[in-house]
């Protein structure tokens, strides 16, 4: 059987859920799967992992962002911007300027 793009992305869903099964505090396997998601455009899913990561892991600048990203093109523009202000506190504590900034850049195209 060739191997397709959508057969790629099912298989690293199936290994990352595989991974979560066994450890369900993993965050690099919690951040992948929200990714795959996003990137199949399963945005309802995607933002579920991101919201998981995030209470797992508060300090997981990445997911904020991310997470507002699919929350906007899902047309729930409140929840991103509540997302990615709670990010760039997060950024502050963690000391990650690159992070803060690019939230606080998705924050300013809501504003």
């Amino acid at each position: 059987m060739p191997y397709n793009n959508r057969t790629m992305a099912v298989n690293r869903m199936e290994a990352l859920r595989s991974m979560l099964e066994q450890d369900p505090a993993n965050s690099f396997a919690r951040y992948g799967l929200a990714q795959e998601y996003a990137n199949s455009g399963e945005l309802t899913l995607a933002v579920e992992e991101y919201a998981a990561l995030i209470g797992h892991d508060p300090g997981y600048c990445a997911a904020y962002y991310h997470g507002g990203q699919a929350l906007q093109r899902l047309g729930r523009t409140g929840e991103a911007r509540d997302y990615y202000q709670r990010g760039i506190e997060a950024a502050v504590r963690k000391g990650d300027a690159h992070t803060q900034s690019e939230l606080k850049e998705a924050l300013d195209t809501l504003l």
